[in-house]
């Protein structure tokens, strides 16, 4: 019996960023599927849409960081949102958001291979 993938599409037009990412993290994590087993990633597939039309409320997007971290000393870099989203898009947000509200485990990095998000 072959498992069959579940493939979902999510318009981001007008949603918030946090309870777009909290949705798409519950949806990666498979907790909504009859098969939901904690130490296997579930057969869902996440494309979100229309990343770059995605609300941000107040002022986060000059004040709040994106940080990352080389692994080196010294290299943590910080970051703002308006700064982010120019260099590398509105996607890295998203996918940023979403990869901290997944379980923090070794199926981290097999879920987020699970979601597409395009501009």
């Amino acid at each position: 019996m072959k498992k069959e993938t579940t493939h979902i599409v999510i318009d981001a037009t007008g949603e918030t960023l946090g309870r777009l990412s909290s949705r798409v993290a519950a949806l990666l994590n498979g907790k909504s599927e009859v098969t939901f087993a904690k130490n296997a990633v579930a057969d869902v597939k996440v494309t979100i849409q229309n990343a770059s039309k995605i609300k941000v409320t107040g002022n986060k997007m000059n004040t709040s960081l994106h940080k990352s971290f080389s692994g080196y000393p010294g290299g943590q870099k910080q970051r703002t949102l308006t700064h982010v989203a120019a260099k590398k898009g509105y996607s890295e947000l998203v996918k940023h958001a979403v990869k901290g509200m997944l379980p923090k485990n070794r199926l981290q990095t097999e879920r987020l291979k699970n979601l597409l998000v395009t501009e």
